[in-house]
């Protein structure tokens, strides 16, 4: 890997370990403890943040009808994103094993916890819920298919790509022919289970 790169990924995860930090940070301005998964906040809390909920009739007569017109279009996408779901689930449960490719943890794509803000009212809450659930899949997928391209076709675009997937760096240069045909089968080692990789 080029030591540019390198420099790039150690900035990355830099900025990740400070994003850890910001949200511990939040966590005490928000006053929210995060427990096995589930969000905590002190009833008192609670009680302040139902101040602001607004009710169900007064959220619909603020929308626009153009929002309440488009709804139905918006909720449209829940099957395809539930088909895409459980067909990726099955793709990867057939064919990873075979590839030898280690598994995608689907759970860890998918963050569903905003419907516990007191705040938010009913229809907010199921609204936060299928977006929650709508961008876990679009993440879920995406990294089920940056291990799939990881394995088939390691190789990296002749144009800049605007948000590369997180395997993209270690894929071989455009036009590098003699990086790929050699170190193919380290990077697709990689990709293995960690019970089951070589040294």
């Amino acid at each position: 890997m080029a030591p540019y790169v390198e420099r790039l990924i150690e900035r990355l995860r830099e900025a990740e370990e400070d994003l850890a930090s910001e949200a511990h940070a939040r966590q005490k301005q928000w006053q929210y403890r995060v427990r096995r998964g589930r969000v905590r906040f002190d009833e008192e809390v609670r009680r302040a943040q139902r101040a602001f909920k607004q009710s169900i009739p007064a959220f619909i007569w603020d929308s626009s009808v153009a929002s309440l017109l488009t709804t139905p279009v918006i909720y449209s996408l829940l099957l395809p994103f539930a088909a895409l779901d459980l067909w990726v689930t099955l793709y990867q449960s057939l064919c990873f094993p075979i590839y030898g490719i280690a598994r995608v943890p689907r759970r860890r794509y998918f963050v569903i916890d905003r419907h516990k803000l007191a705040y938010l009212n009913g229809i907010e809450k199921v609204n936060c819920v299928y977006c929650g659930y709508a961008n876990g899949v679009i993440a879920y997928v995406r990294e089920v298919a940056a291990r799939t391209e990881e394995y088939w076709c390691p190789i990296k675009h002749a144009r800049v790509i605007p948000t590369p997937h997180t395997r993209y760096h270690l894929f071989f240069d455009y036009g590098d022919a003699k990086a790929y045909r050699h170190d193919l089968p380290r990077l697709r080692r990689a990709l293995r289970p960690a019970r089951k990789r070589k040294q």
